[in-house]
């Protein structure tokens, strides 16, 4: 049955008819993880694809699961993935029928869209009109109201400059929520409070717009207060038939982008899940929409609803659709973009089960629940043995994560015939996640999953703040998980210990015998200092901390980036991060790496005399937080700066972030301050 759900790595199921010719050769206009989305689907159906890269993705995975791969540029994404001149020659060239891309990116695609048309090239995507409609957030506003969508009260109309935009926030009301018209994905937001922060908003998001859409309108809009993230995903065909695939729950968010969904929402009831259902596809109707498509809403505590906007692609959380509906997206698309009708009623959808999809990004979590990291994937292992995940990436081992595209290394996606069963599973799958040579947010996503408040439904677009008021710190150790992450931890040390003493599986001295079974050692992790006291008992540890012995038992498989170690009758999934000869050590115990370091007894007690290594003093220093580029310096060497004063803009990942001085001075020296900056860069003021 198409409706079978499959427990594998796929997770959805769907019917692939040989007979049903569609298209021989496609074009995917784009990277990363979407890109090998799409190739995999195209192989099932038979379907040839053609890969488009820039020079520093020449190795890329998508480019390598292509059927055919052409660079079309340098690495900026206007110069490559964005330069529609390059990708129209390659589309000649390959003689490709059809072609795929990220329609919601920038509107110079429109013309090139027609010119695709008459050349014979289809679009696998919604007609021109719907994209231009639906993109822009102002004209489809006024859409959405036209076809009686709930809206959200704000100003129809562009905004010309600050001044205006402070005006029309005041008759509004604040807090107002400033977006580029042509938006997408969290970049040209801003949320203000008052007039200070409209200006600065206005600033940057027509920054932000002009940079990652080509469009530097901006609208201004009611923000909701501690909303909901619902969305809707529809399917329509050319026929006029259109479908509601249910609800997407997208709450957990950080800087207005999505970060852990799930499906169904545990919010919506029938009544409400049905009114949303019907309001999208009235707005897919009422623009002509053709193909799948995402109706987003804000809904507030008393499950009123309003339109947001409608995105004309594929969205990134699309998989918790296809697991729970049974549906491949990216097949349906392929199908209405060749002229068949859908295959399916309104009644046929179903909800099976549950699916949970965390983001894995290469991102510093303590750092604003987020800050882009770079560097290459020195090791890297997905979670596939772990029964119903789904991962969805376009990296490998090897693979770069740059300056120049989205932090994503993938979409970590898991199912269960229940809610409680998708969580425990996804936390499994947290656990069983390698992942080495970029930070990576891992730490957080765990600890939202297993989070009181997000396991009973309580949620908001505002839980992150409110959850961690201070930043996210990481996980708190209770006293027994401390004992156990010191239980396993001591176990390690002297399981490698025992492994020194031998090679080849017999002893290095043959003539020594050793008979030691015990070992006291000296643990410091945190702010403490513990006394452990180890002994083995055969193939396990017997390990007193604190008073308390624990049996520690595991295969010590010291090799493997993954250890799997019993702790008193509880299972727990252990990484050591990295170790030194100095005894200090990282493991990654609860998703938090904790650093740890580990010494005979003898060497503790001497250790206390080692002086310490002072810290630097960088209360004198701006130092960029992340690697990217320079857009904007506000002072030169000699200006008095006032604390909280903006320094330089920076930006990294198509996101623009204001680096402000931390105290009054005055600035001294601007130190390798070039167009593109890493961490070494700074400014220093007295």
């Amino acid at each position: 049955s198409r409706w079978c759900l499959i427990t594998s790595h796929k997770l959805y199921s769907s019917v692939y008819d040989p007979n049903e010719k569609t298209f021989e050769k496609l074009l995917i206009a784009n990277r990363g993880e979407i890109a090998c989305r799409v190739i995999k689907t195209c192989k099932k159906m038979g379907i040839k694809t053609v890969a488009i890269h820039s020079d520093v993705d020449a190795n890329a995975v998508h480019v390598k699961m292509a059927d055919e791969a052409v660079c079309v540029g340098p690495a900026p994404t206007s110069k490559s993935y964005l330069n529609m001149d390059a990708i129209m020659e390659v589309i000649r060239k390959t003689r490709a029928q059809a072609v795929s891309l990220n329609v919601s990116i920038c509107y110079s695609f429109l013309s090139s869209l027609s010119l695709q048309a008459s050349e014979g090239v289809t679009f696998i995507g919604p007609d021109t009109h719907a994209i231009q409609a639906m993109g822009d957030k102002i004209e489809s506003k006024l859409l959405a109201k036209n076809a009686k969508v709930n809206t959200i009260p704000g100003f129809d109309g562009v905004v010309k400059d600050a001044d205006e935009a402070v005006r029309i926030a005041r008759e509004i009301g604040y807090p107002v929520m400033i977006k580029a018209s042509a938006g997408g994905g969290g970049k040209g937001m801003r949320i203000a409070w008052d007039d200070e922060e409209t200006r600065e908003g206005f600033r940057f998001s027509s920054q932000e717009a002009a940079s990652s859409f080509g469009d530097d309108r901006l609208l201004i809009e009611k923000f909701i207060d501690n909303p909901r993230h619902i969305e809707i995903q529809v399917l329509a065909d050319k026929h006029g038939n259109a479908l509601w695939l249910n609800e997407r729950e997208c709450s957990i968010q950080r800087r207005n982008q999505k970060v852990v969904e799930e499906a169904p929402s545990t919010f919506l009831d029938p009544e409400t899940r049905r009114a949303m259902g019907e309001q999208a596809v009235a707005l897919a109707k009422a623009v002509k929409y053709s193909s799948a498509g995402t109706v987003e809403f804000l809904v507030d505590s008393s499950k009123n609803f309003y339109f947001l906007e409608m995105n004309t692609r594929l969205q990134v959380e699309h998989p918790v659709t296809e697991c729970i509906t049974g549906l491949d997206l990216v097949q349906e698309m392929i199908r209405v973009a060749k002229g068949y009708p859908l295959r399916h009623k309104q009644a046929d959808i179903p909800i099976n089960g549950w699916a949970v999809e965390c983001r894995v990004y290469a991102e510093d979590p303590y750092k604003s629940f987020g800050l882009p990291s770079i560097g290459k994937l020195s090791q890297y292992q997905e979670p596939l043995h772990v029964p119903s995940v789904r991962v969805d990436s376009g990296i490998q081992q090897g693979s770069d994560i740059s300056i120049y595209y989205d932090p994503m290394i993938s979409k970590l996606i898991t199912y269960g015939s229940n809610r409680a069963e998708a969580l425990k599973r996804m936390e499994e799958a947290l656990d069983n996640y390698v992942i080495r040579g970029v930070a990576h947010n891992i730490s957080l996503l765990r600890e939202v999953i297993v989070h009181p408040r997000f396991v009973q439904g309580d949620i908001s677009t505002k839980f992150l703040p409110e959850v961690y008021p201070e930043g996210f710190k990481g996980h708190k150790l209770t006293d027994l998980e401390r004992r156990q992450l010191l239980a396993a931890a001591a176990s390690l040390y002297v399981a490698e210990q025992l492994r020194s003493q031998r090679f080849l599986g017999t002893p290095r001295i043959p003539i020594a015998k050793s008979k030691r079974s015990s070992w006291e050692l000296s643990v410091h992790l945190g702010d403490g200092t513990y006394p452990v006291a180890v002994s083995k008992d055969g193939s396990s540890f017997s390990v007193e901390v604190d008073g308390m012995k624990l049996n520690v038992t595991s295969e010590w498989n010291l090799a493997s980036p993954l250890l799997s170690v019993t702790i008193d009758g509880t299972q727990r999934t252990i990484q050591r991060i990295s170790r030194n000869a100095s005894g200090e050590t990282s493991i990654q115990f609860l998703g938090t790496v904790y650093k740890l370091q580990i010494l005979t007894k003898v060497a503790g007690e001497l250790s206390k005399y080692m002086p310490e290594k002072a810290a630097e003093d960088t209360s004198s220093i701006l130092r960029s937080p992340m690697p990217g580029t320079v857009v904007a310096v506000s002072v030169k060497p000699g200006d008095m700066v006032s604390e909280g004063q903006e320094i330089c803009v920076i930006e990294a990942m198509k996101m623009q972030n204001s680096m402000i001085a931390a105290k009054t001075g005055k600035v001294s020296h601007l130190r390798s301050l070039k167009t593109i900056c890493n961490l070494s860069n700074r400014i220093e003021f007295k």
